[in-house]
Parts: C-alpha cells; structure tokens; sequence
C-alpha cells in the first residue's frame, strides 16, 4: 500500500513545484505523508461540496488542481467555506494536495491535456518555458480544416458541458486549421497569440476590453470556454498516469461535481 508520501513524489516528479509561478501556493496543503493511501479522488476545485464527495467516498487523499490557499490565512474554522473544507477532508482522513501552475506548464499537464481532448496534434508550447523547451504556457497545433463554427462544436462536445457554453468571437465560417489554447484564465497571452499563425485561440475568462481590443487587430478568432470545464480534461490524465504508477494498489476516481460557478444561463 502506497503512502501519502509515495503519491506526492509522484505528483511532484511529474508537476515539480519549482515550476509554479511564484505567487502560487501548490504540494501537500493538509495529511500526514506516512499514512496510507487506497483511494484517490481527482478534481479541479477543493470546495466544501468535493470535500463531503471525498469523505463520503472514504478517499484518503483528495488531489485537486486549484489550491485550497492562494494567500495567507490566521485561521480555519468552519464558519468559512475553506475551513468547512479542511474540517470535512480531516475530519474523514483525507489529505489534500494540489498541482496547480506547475501542472499548466508541464507536459502531460493541463494545457496539453485539453488540446489532446480538443484534438489537436503536432502540439509546441505556446509559450515555451526555454527556447526549444516541449514544455511552456498553452499549447498551438494543428486540426483538420474545418470552419470556425464547426470547430466550436467540436469543443462543446469535447467538453463537460456548463451553464457557461461556448462563446465564439468571429466569422463562423472561416477557415481553421491552426489552434491556439490556454487552460483556464488565458487573456494574459493574447497579445503573444496575436504574433502567432493561430486561426483561433480557445481560453476561459475572456474580458471585454480584451477581447474587443484583440479582434480590432483583425487576428484570431476567439472561443471562450468554461475555466471548470477546459482544466477538468487534466483530471483523466492524471489519473491514468496514476494506474500506471500505482497499479491496483490504490481506487482512482475522477469527480464529475461541477464546480464551475455559473449555474444558469437565462
């Protein structure tokens, strides 16, 4: 039986922490690393509802990609919604650890994984980590041609579905061959995706301001997505690559909660 520990390595051998952005808070965020693991539950946000999802599984460790704590706290009592968290993961001897901006960089991390779901091939970073790095912010390549509106189909199918949709900026039927992406919040990179040969650029959280001042330049096409939903594709990556390390020796599960905050669309 492996332990805590033996999971982390793992998790950190693939997404090494000294790759996340400074600012970030990623690792072991709550457990005793010589305890046993025999269930793992994957899931994007470490909120009260995934928490009782956990718990209520028996899982020993809850691995999710966005941290519990992006800045300091001086307590954790369950009168907030991230110490409901905590009390409910400790309360049932379930750990948490998270891999967060070390895992959108790295391969097999988020970026990459939603390209292969949104089935991109010839994949480069978008923004590589070094010159001639496979790893790197985003990811661009390549799909059959099709039309801007038949591609956006494709990434709804490909996608968990969310109150959210798909928004697409531009013509429907203009031509797409080349694909540039961003899991989760991506309008940081618009302005490098301009220079790029991208037909289109597929993000989440797109702004207004942004995204008027990007199609003036008459450049890209755009397709804003779900930040849940475009991150959720990691999930099922990193469990495999968890079955592969661990075998039978640990129950994998991927959480479906959708944790997007958008509930409805009227």
């Amino acid at each position: 039986m492996p332990t805590l520990q033996d999971v982390v390595d793992l998790i950190h051998a693939w997404y090494p922490p000294s790759t996340a952005d400074s600012w970030d808070a990623v690792g072991l965020a709550a457990g005793d690393p010589d305890d046993e693991v025999r269930r793992v539950l994957l899931a994007v946000d470490p909120t009260p509802e995934v928490a009782r999802e956990a718990v209520a599984w028996d899982a020993d460790l809850l691995l999710t990609h966005h941290p519990l704590f992006l800045t300091g706290v001086h307590g954790v009592a369950a009168t907030t919604p991230k110490g409901r968290t905590v009390h409910t993961l400790l309360g049932g001897g379930c750990a948490l650890l998270t891999a967060h901006t070390n895992a959108d960089q790295a391969l097999g991390g988020v970026s990459e994984a939603m390209a292969h779901a949104l089935g991109l091939t010839a994949l480069e970073p978008l923004l590589p980590s070094d010159p001639g790095s496979p790893t790197g912010t985003g990811r661009i390549g390549t799909v059959e041609e099709t039309t801007l509106g038949a591609f956006a189909d494709e990434v709804a199918a490909a996608l968990p579905a969310t109150a959210h949709g798909v928004r697409v900026a531009g013509d429907p039927a203009r031509v797409v061959r080349r694909v540039a992406l961003c899991g989760g919040a991506g309008d940081f990179l618009l302005d490098h995706v301009a220079g790029t040969d991208a037909d289109v650029y597929v993000t989440s959280d797109l702004r207004h301001h942004r995204a008027s001042e990007f199609l003036a330049l008459e450049g890209p096409a755009l397709v804003d997505v779900a930040h849940w939903a475009a991150e959720w594709t990691w999930l099922p990556v990193v469990r495999a690559k968890l079955a592969d390390a661990l075998g039978d020796t640990v129950e994998l599960r991927v959480s479906t909660t959708n944790t997007d905050p958008w509930t409805s669309r009227i």
